[in-house]
């Protein structure tokens, strides 16, 4: 069996050490085994479920869904039903996140084309983000920006 160390591991699937540990202390990745001096040594199964873990979480997968996918991958000759629910869901809620950035857009668009230049005191942008009522739609920017993170 060939076994890596962390170090290896982490340029294999293409995640940073401190993920890796991070996985392992929610305990999605298991308990690695050790060398006689203590250092983690990692298989290709290893490689396998962290690329599966780093992928999921490209698509936005939360961790408990992506737990449940690897609960269910235990299982091979089960239905896939609850994978199809666990992906759909994902789905719904990329879509319903567009759906929300598509209305953070258009507010901004609006917002920018308001400011025709002049004085901060006459500042059509800054007027608007200081009260929501001059905006044109209930959107929850804070929310949104919160549901997606810093990626924006």
């Amino acid at each position: 069996m060939n076994q890596m160390t962390i170090g290896r591991l982490s340029k294999a699937a293409g995640v940073k050490v401190t993920t890796i540990r991070y996985y392992e202390s929610i305990d999605l990745m298991g308990e690695p085994e050790r060398s006689a001096s203590g250092q983690r040594l990692y298989d290709e199964q290893a490689v396998q479920r962290l690329s599966f873990i780093r992928h999921a979480r490209d698509l936005g997968f939360p961790i408990d869904s992506i737990r449940e996918l690897i609960n269910l991958q235990a299982h091979p000759g089960d239905d896939c039903s609850q994978v199809d629910i666990i992906a759909r869901r994902q789905l719904a809620d990329v879509r319903q996140k567009l759906s929300q950035l598509e209305a953070l857009e258009a507010e901004l668009k609006r917002m920018v084309s308001a400011c025709a230049g002049g004085s901060i005191a006459t500042c059509k942008v800054l007027e608007t983000l200081g009260d929501h009522a001059h905006c044109l739609d209930a959107h929850d920017a804070g929310s949104i920006y919160t549901k997606i993170g810093a990626k924006l």
